[in-house]
């Protein structure tokens, strides 16, 4: 590990509340798809593996954008609640200061959901390419690979704990809709990671 990387983990532990859970998700996923791309390279242009090879080209080609993607997210999300922290210090001295105070408030929150959103929508997009690399796939690597499943799902659960905060903290249609839409992102991510859990321990076996 070098300085960087502990870098970044000295922020998150330091008690500023940013980064936080939402960034941890995005880093969570860019974990996720470095597995992913290490099963993938390990199973292409093998012979053994040649029922997994075009499921491997498509994750090399989807990992190395939704590395960098899930990078950008991480910075994101701090940035994106810092938001809502500065307009909740906005002066509401009279009527027309809470009125724009209040405004700002519901644009930062539902920027703060948003990030999150888009964060679980990345790593579902991963974790729905990963089970057929989990059958298909380089059978030396099958913990690596039902590691970076875990990882995906993972970094779904937590952002949608993320949105499901922002959502909680004010009424808003446009905030429902983004709880609705995170909720059918989680329930399906279910169903992938238990689909995922049986491949790995049926190869494993």
């Amino acid at each position: 590990m070098n300085d960087g990387y502990i870098s970044v983990l000295n922020d998150i532990s330091s008690d500023s509340p940013t980064p936080g859970g939402g960034t941890v998700a995005a880093l969570t996923l860019s974990h996720a798809n470095s597995l992913a791309l290490m099963v993938a390279r390990l199973t292409i242009g093998k012979e053994k593996w040649v029922d997994g090879h075009a499921v491997a080209e498509e994750i090399i080609l989807f990992g190395n954008k939704s590395m960098k993607r899930s990078l950008s997210l991480a910075k994101e999300d701090a940035e994106a609640f810092d938001k809502v922290m500065s307009a909740y210090r906005l002066s509401k001295f009279d009527e027309q200061e809470k009125i724009v105070r209040k405004l700002a408030i519901l644009s930062a929150t539902i920027g703060a959901a948003n990030t999150p959103l888009s964060i679980a929508k990345e790593s579902f997009e991963l974790l729905s390419k990963l089970p057929d690399l989990a059958r298909y796939g380089n059978s030396n690597a099958i913990t690596d690979l039902a590691s970076s499943s875990e990882l995906a799902y993972t970094a779904i659960y937590i952002a949608s704990l993320n949105v499901k905060i922002n959502v909680d903290s004010m009424e808003n249609d446009e905030l429902d809709n983004i709880q609705v839409t995170s909720d059918e992102i989680l329930s399906k991510s279910k169903a992938l990671i238990e689909e995922i859990r049986v491949i790995v321990a049926e190869r494993m076996s």
